[in-house]
């Protein structure tokens, strides 16, 4: 036997693991990224405290009032404000006559906001399809009709649909069988309504007309062809690609369009020459009325807060649509 064979062979120790890199030292927050932080918070301080200014004390007041028993001797000085719980909200609740107005303003802001949507999209969908010299001279008609003062609006309205010397029933009389003249379009309360609902709706399309022109503009050409080659019409095209990426825009146009429809006041107010009758009121000429007409300020408060509430509600369904669309990008 062999010196090798004999020798018993030397064990190699396992190779040690490489030492972890160094991690490199924190560096200490600074006071220049502290202040970039707090950047955006001072750049926002002014409009807050515009914002507290202006709406924090009105707010306040009306939820103080909407707890009171305010009437004209408390706004005079000769009795104090007296404290009735929630009386002003049990009596409203309770009047028949409040639901009414309820109704009618849901009614009355889910058929302006209806037609403003379909209208507005419908145009803007129109305008993808012109010269660019139709598209310009559309374009200052709209913002000439948006920028119009709603007094100056309202009152051409009027005119428009005066029951004596209104130009819609003159030509309309000028059609075969038709006979116009003198036909009072605010007799009944739908048919003012209509009208009513016809001045929201002209001021408001040019918005969104504009809105959605703008955000025309950022749907891929390239997605529209593919769906194209894929078989899909302009229904398809309109449906599967240009609606999904405009979703965001309309959410937030319809929710606007829904706060702005809820608080019409004054194409009513003067539309109905400052007395609007019971099938002509809505939730904001209705507080109104309790409160300088009925002189009751307490139920006035009561009501508008009501209004205040529901049009939050709006906000909330509104900030889930955009939580969600944020979730799904």
């Amino acid at each position: 036997m062999s010196a090798a064979d004999t020798t018993t062979p030397a064990k190699v120790p396992p190779p040690r693991p490489a030492p972890p890199p160094p991690s490199a030292p924190r560096r200490p927050r600074t006071k220049a990224a502290s202040a970039g932080a707090g950047t955006p918070w001072l750049l926002l301080a002014p409009c807050l405290l515009i914002l507290v200014l202006v709406m924090g004390y009105p707010l306040v007041r009306l939820v103080t009032l909407s707890f009171q028993k305010f009437g004209q001797s408390q706004l005079w000085g000769f009795q104090p404000a007296e404290s009735v719980g929630f009386d002003n909200f049990t009596n409203v609740l309770g009047d028949s006559e409040f639901w009414s107005v309820v109704v009618r303003t849901i009614v009355f802001a889910a058929g302006c906001v209806i037609f403003t949507m379909v209208l507005g999209m419908l145009i803007a969908l129109l305008l993808q399809r012109v010269s660019g010299w139709v598209k310009t001279l559309i374009n200052i008609a709209l913002v000439a009709s948006w920028g119009m003062p709603i007094i100056v609006a309202t009152t051409v309205f009027k005119w428009l649909f005066d029951a004596d010397y209104g130009i819609l029933n003159a030509v309309l009389s000028r059609l075969p069988g038709v006979d116009m003249i003198g036909h009072n379009w605010f007799a009944s309360g739908p048919q003012g309504l209509a009208v009513i609902m016809l001045l929201v709706i002209w001021g408001a399309v040019p918005f969104v007309v504009i809105t959605l022109s703008a955000g025309l503009t950022q749907v891929p050409k390239e997605l529209e062809e593919a769906a194209r080659l894929d078989g899909a019409g302009a229904w398809g095209v309109f449906r599967y690609v240009t609606l999904p990426i405009l979703k965001p825009i309309i959410v937030m146009l319809t929710t606007l369009s829904v706060i702005w429809d809820m608080g019409v006041f004054p194409q009513v107010f003067v539309m109905r020459n400052g007395h609007p009758e019971a099938e002509f009121q809505l939730l904001t000429t209705y507080s109104y009325d309790r409160a300088f007409v009925v002189n009751d300020y307490g139920q006035g408060s009561a009501i508008a807060l009501i209004t205040v509430l529901l049009l939050l509600g709006v906000v909330a369904v509104y900030m889930r649509q955009m939580l969600k669309i944020g979730e799904v990008e």
